[in-house]
């Protein structure tokens, strides 16, 4: 990192609140390695305005895989990811971060702030759905009723700019197969009139990998840049969150389109 180097640290007020002591020393290890702006907002809207107003600042985020979601999804909607790496500091329940070291970030705070300041910048894959959404991880259709969505916080009585969080469908409607149309790259793989257990899609290589699972049948496999499934209320889980009902939803893939700083590969 050059010593000319300026960050925005924007503390998320979960992490603030549940883990001090390690928002602490991220903060001390980050500010005697580079000039740092500290900002500390108390609400969505005050983390969007710190975020916007960030110049040439390299944006570094405190908190848990939430938070990361909120600032990929502000960049996005600012058509800035392209233009600029973004950093994280993992601070949450070991639950809550499970993104974040999927991706390759550290898991202490202090190892983390250092790779923030001494690390390199990966080019990382994206979805993005018809309504602005982005996912970073995997992506599920239909939800499972089997994992629980995240639990709330602070943020929960606000809208999340990333989705909205709801309550998991019903075991019963789980586990049955659903009627859903499939297309892939307007490649149709499955229709209405095929029950379909599950859709699976995931980064592999740059670009996505679709798994279609038809009821009684063996799995199909395909890649894809654009996806679409529509029918009959659906939900869907990607990154810990469950999204619906809807009725249709496209997701589009974007190869190395953000960046976040990682440690360096070892020798």
């Amino acid at each position: 990192m050059s010593d000319h180097d300026q960050l925005l640290v924007i503390v998320d007020p979960v992490a603030r609140r549940s883990d001090g002591e390690s928002v602490r020393i991220a903060k001390d290890v980050l500010s005697a390695g580079a000039e740092a702006k500290i900002c500390l907002p108390d609400s969505p809207e005050e983390f969007s305005r710190a975020l916007a107003r960030r110049g040439s600042r390299r944006p570094v985020v405190l908190g848990d895989d939430r938070a990361l979601l909120r600032t990929v999804a502000l960049l996005h909607r600012e058509r800035e990811l392209a233009a600029g790496a973004l950093s994280l500091v993992p601070i949450g329940a070991p639950d809550a971060l499970e993104i974040a070291h999927a991706l390759g970030v550290p898991r202490s705070t202090p190892a983390a702030a250092r790779a923030v300041l001494d690390g390199a910048v990966r080019r990382l894959d994206l979805l993005v759905d018809d309504s602005d959404g982005v996912i970073l991880g995997d992506l599920q259709v239909p939800a499972s009723a089997a994992l629980a969505p995240l639990p709330p916080t602070v943020w929960g009585t606000c809208r999340s700019l990333v989705r909205t969080l709801v309550r998991p469908a019903p075991t019963a409607l789980a586990v049955r197969a659903h009627r859903l149309r499939v297309e892939a790259d307007g490649v149709l793989l499955s229709d209405v009139d095929t029950p379909l257990e599950s859709l699976t899609v995931r980064s592999v290589g740059g670009t996505a990998e679709v798994v279609v699972h038809p009821s009684a049948l063996p799995p199909r496999h395909t890649t894809a840049h654009v996806l679409t499934v529509s029918g009959p209320d659906f939900r869907y889980r990607a990154d810990g969150r469950v999204t619906g009902p809807v009725r249709r939803r496209t997701w589009t893939f974007l190869g190395e389109a953000w960046g976040l700083t990682l440690p360096r590969p070892q020798d």
